[in-house]
Parts: structure tokens; sequence; C-alpha cells
């Protein structure tokens, strides 16, 4: 028995210390090709004379590329899939403008959306492209041409899809979700104090349809959308406005050829036709070889245009995600590591101006509060110059105000100045669902304010309550203040109300209509910067391969996640999302889908 026993000992040690070094091969592996693609990424390229670079709208396109060089690695798959940012992008397209070797860009059309206001920037950038260098734009469409994809596509010289393929023409839809039958069902009360009629964020928690107020406002922000595509649209395509709406009603774009004799697109050509078109725009014959150039690829061959080398800088931190407090990361905006972000840039006598990309539905008040202290500080000493993207509501707002400048685009969704509580209570899940009880022993009457394991008491709920009118009188105030508005009018305007770019542009929340290159154009302006001066983007760029470590097993499952739900993988980032909701919120009324 002793012999069998030590035999057992002897090989159980060995397959597990065999299991440790086969692990530690594979991980060592795993970071030495992973290093070998980030040694020949970082290199820079060349391209073939008579090439077209490629705008694959077929991936999310962030506002600023991922300067993580692992970003884009499948782990599953071993492959490396890079996605430039919305930045990277317009860096390119000027670049391409005047690179010789680049005789045009093709649009490649996926099924990914990545928001209406980055596509209004992609599509002004591309109007600039073609204007300013005369080259040019073709958009081309594989299986179904979506509506956003559509409206990028029509500063395109020509529009083609395949000839089995669609256009998704149809106007838009706000679809929200509501969770409130479903969180009876498990036995959580969601207790809610708001300010607001318009404040719709607690809606999908105690409502299993839309309000009237709320209906109102979506109609109008997705109305007012829809207007401002539909009157590009008709100045590209040369199609009245009338027209393109009854276009849409009759779906005329659901068959290829109704598409085409619609004009809502040129031509059905398969993708070798396609090939060939480009081949004779760029001066070649259909025998040539055509070189398509990636826009990952092309960020890394250089630009004609020396970088300067001028001292003044324009500092652009971008903000994207929900505000959160402490550090937070790359998916969300931490409100100490911004504020502090921001501090040093204002004390930085080499930066001139500052710019803030906002990309935010908005957060925790408290962290909104310390990322507006230190922009207010900021536009005290030098211009502070705020870029919304997709959303710059609530508290992406709340950051915004104190901006000496704000820009937006058409398609923004901003304001939803307003505030809210939201209290889960989950005694009935716990008690009910799960037969677990819970006893609490305070040593004062409200020890235990506040408790996820009863309901509000009444005078809880006044205090709750006087909390989030305080926060709305400082949050109207702070705009009042920011805007040189009064209170009276920016409360009139407020109530968690949700607007277009459009609208609040009109109502005095914005300053002007353009993107981010606006934006820093328009700070450098306000600094006395001539054009020489250094962009420098923060937040810094965290060690890639410390990263990686600390990261891989999170990427992991999130892969398998992405390729187990499919589409469906939206939806569970929105309820992980909303599981960390608690407490006092300046937030983006609940998860609006246009479509």
């Amino acid at each position: 028995m002793p012999y069998l026993m030590k035999n057992f000992l002897i090989y159980t040690l060995a397959t597990i210390t065999g299991i440790i070094l086969a692990s530690l091969l594979f991980f060592i592996t795993i970071i030495s090709s992973l290093s070998v693609m980030v040694a020949s990424g970082e290199k820079p390229v060349s391209i073939t004379s008579n090439s077209v670079l490629i705008l694959n709208t077929g991936v999310m396109i962030p506002d600023r590329t991922d300067p993580n060089p692992f970003a884009g690695f499948d782990i599953i798959n071993m492959t490396m899939i890079q996605s430039p940012g919305l930045n990277d992008i317009l860096r390119n397209l000027d670049k391409a403008a005047v690179d010789p070797k680049i005789k045009g860009v093709l649009i490649e059309n996926g099924l990914i959306e990545s928001g209406w206001a980055t596509t209004e920037e992609l599509r002004s950038a591309l109007k600039k492209f073609r204007e300013e260098s005369g080259k040019f734009v073709i958009a081309y469409s594989d299986y179904i041409l979506l509506q956003e994809a559509y409206y990028l596509s029509t500063i395109a010289d020509k529009i083609y899809i395949n000839p089995s393929s669609m256009v998704d023409f149809k106007g838009l839809s706000g679809d929200v979700m509501f969770y409130k039958k479903a969180l009876e069902k498990i036995g959580v009360d969601v207790q809610i104090i708001r300010h607001g009629k318009f404040k719709g964020a607690v809606e999908p928690f105690m409502l299993d349809k839309l309000s009237d107020e709320n209906r109102e406002q979506i109609k109008d922000y997705v109305g007012s959308i829809w207007n401002h595509a539909i009157k590009m649209i008709s100045e590209s395509r040369g199609i009245p406005e009338g027209e393109l709406n009854l276009l849409a009603d009759k779906l005329s774009g659901y068959i290829a050829e109704g598409a085409l004799e619609s004009r809502l697109v040129d031509g059905l050509l398969f993708r070798d036709q396609l090939y060939d078109t480009l081949k004779i725009l760029s001066g070649l014959t259909t025998d040539d070889k055509i070189g398509l150039v990636q826009m990952a690829k092309y960020t890394k061959v250089p630009g004609s245009r020396k970088a300067s080398t001028s001292k003044n800088r324009i500092s652009v931190i971008y903000a994207s995600g929900t505000i959160t407090m402490g550090k937070g990361n790359e998916y969300n905006i931490g409100g100490n590591n911004y504020a502090d972000i921001i501090r040093k840039e204002r004390k930085d006598s080499s930066v001139k101006a500052i710019v803030v990309r906002v990309n935010s539905p908005g957060g925790v008040d408290i962290a909104s509060d310390m990322i507006w202290r230190e922009l207010k500080l900021a536009a005290e000493v030098k211009p502070v110059v705020i870029s919304m993207g997709n959303y710059a509501a609530s508290g992406g707002y709340y950051i915004s105000a104190p901006g000496t400048k704000i820009y937006t685009n058409s398609t923004t969704i901003t304001g939803s100045i307003g505030v809210f509580g939201l209290i889960p209570n989950a005694e009935k899940l716990l008690e009910q669902k799960l037969g677990i009880t819970h006893e609490t022993v305070n040593t004062n009457e409200n020890s235990d304010f506040i408790s996820l394991f009863r309901p509000m008491e009444r005078y809880e709920k006044e205090v709750m309550q006087m909390r989030v009118e305080k926060i709305y009188a400082d949050f109207v105030t702070k705009v009042a203040e920011g805007r040189n508005k009064s209170f009276e009018s920016v409360d009139s305007i407020g109530q968690g109300r949700v607007w277009s770019g459009t609208s609040a542009l009109k109502l005095g929340l914005t300053d002007e209509i353009g993107g981010l290159r606006d934006a820093i154009s328009g700070a450098a302006r306000l600094a006395g910067l001539d054009s020489l001066y250094s962009v420098r983007e923060l937040p810094a760029v965290e060690d890639p391969y410390t990263k990686l470590i600390n990261q891989l097993s999170g990427n992991i499952k999130m892969n398998m996640l992405k390729k187990e739900l499919g589409e469906s993988y939206r939806f569970y980032n929105e309820i992980k999302d909303i599981s960390t909701i608690s407490g006092i919120q300046a937030r983006l009324p609940y998860y609006i889908d246009i479509h």
C-alpha cells in the first residue's frame, strides 16, 4: 500500500507539473506571437501606386483608436483585427487627400453601426476629402445597406450594391426595453426618487410602456435626426425630401431593383465588377492589379507633412462611456482619474487649450461634479472646448457645461438635464425566491439607511427627494452659469428632457455644429495659435504587456460571449450595466436603440 501511495503521489505531482509547464509554455507562446505582431505593426509601411483606401463601416468605430496593440486580438482564432478610431480615420483622410498613391476611397458597408454622430463626422470628412482632393469616393454593400450606413454612403460619387442586396431605408424608430415585469418576477422592487417630468431614465423600472411625456421627447429628437438626414440625403442624391419620405414609407429599397429604380443607388454590381470599376477610376485597366489599403494599415504610412515641433500643445481628452467613481477603465470615465488628468493639463504651461471629446450618457453625480470642477478651473486660465459625440447627455452634459465653447453634431443626443435616485429592494428576492431571511440591529433610528433588504420609510424617501432636488438645482445653476442663461430658462428646457444636437443649438445649450476636428481648430483659434501646434491625446496609454497579463482571462471570456451571443451581446452588456445602477444618478434616459 505505501508503494502504491508513493507512485500515486509521484504521478499526481508529475501531472500537475506538466499542466503548469504546458500552461506557461502556452502563455509564453501567446506573448511571443503578440510581441511579433506588435513589433511589425509599429514599423512604417509603404503602399503601391494606384491604391484605394478602404473605410470599413462594418466594425464599431470608437472615438479614439484603442492604444492597446492587443485590442484587436482574437485569442480564440489567434488573429489580429485592428479597428481604427475616428481620430485616426480623420487623420488618414487628410493624409490620403494629398497622397498621390491614393486614388480614391471605398466605403465598405457592414452590419455594425457606430452611432449617428460618428457617422455624421465621417460623412463630413469624406465630403471634405472629395471636394479638396478631387478624388473619387465609392460606396458598396454586399448584403444589406443599413440606414446609418446609407446616410454615410450618400456622400459618395456612386453607391453600388450586390444584385441580391437591399437598402434599409424606412425612417427611424426608437426601441426602449422595460424591466418592471421581469424585476417583479424575481422579487425585486425598485424604489425611485426623481425630478423632472421628462426624466425617463427610471421608466423602464416603474412602467411597462412609455409615458406620454417620454413618447413626446423620443418622437421629437428621433424626428429631428431623421429630418436632418433626409435634408442631407436630398442634397447629395438630388431627390426631393418629400419623395424620399415616400420611398421610405413604401420600403422601396428592400428589392435591389427597386432601390436602383428609385435612385437610392446607382448600380447593381457583383464584387468582381466593383473591383473592375475601381481599377478604371484609378486609371488602370481591368487586367491590372489594384492596391486595396485597409485603414489600420494606412495609419502606419508616413505622411508628407512633418509633425509640428512647436512647444505649444493642445490636449485632447477622450471621455467615453458611463461616468463612474474611482479610476475607471478604457470603457468608462473614472471621476477621480479624469479630474487628475484635467488638473495636470491645467497646470501645464505648454498646454494652451484643452479639448474634451464627450461621448457619455452620464452616470454617478459625484463623479460628474468632480470632473465639472476641474474643467471649470481649467476654463478660467485657458480655453476648454467640448466636442460632443453620439451622446453627451445628463452627466455627459453636466461635465460639458463649463466649456468655453461647445461643438455638437446635428445627430448628437444631448441635454437630459435631470437627476434621479434608484434604490432596489431585494427583500422578496432573498426571502421568497432564495429562502434567505435578514435581520438588522441599529444603534440609531436610521442606521441602516439605505438598505437593500427592506422598503424605504416615508422619512427616508423625503430625505432622498431633498437630495435629488438639491442636485438638480445645482445642475441647473451650473448650466445657467456656463451658458450665461437664467435659472428659469435652463429649468424650462431641463426637467430631464433629451434633445438632438440641432435642437440643442437652437436652445443655446451648444454653440456650433461641428465635429472633433472643428473643435481642435476652434481651440487653437481661441488660444491664439497658428497652425504650428502639437496635439496630445489623453488618457495616457497603459503599458500593453502589463495590460495583457491583467486582462487576458477577461478578453477570453468576452470573446467567447460575443461568439455565443452574437447580436444579443448588446443586451447582455445593457443588463450588466443596469446591475451597477444604484443611488443618485445623472444619466441618459434608458437605453434607446435608434435604427
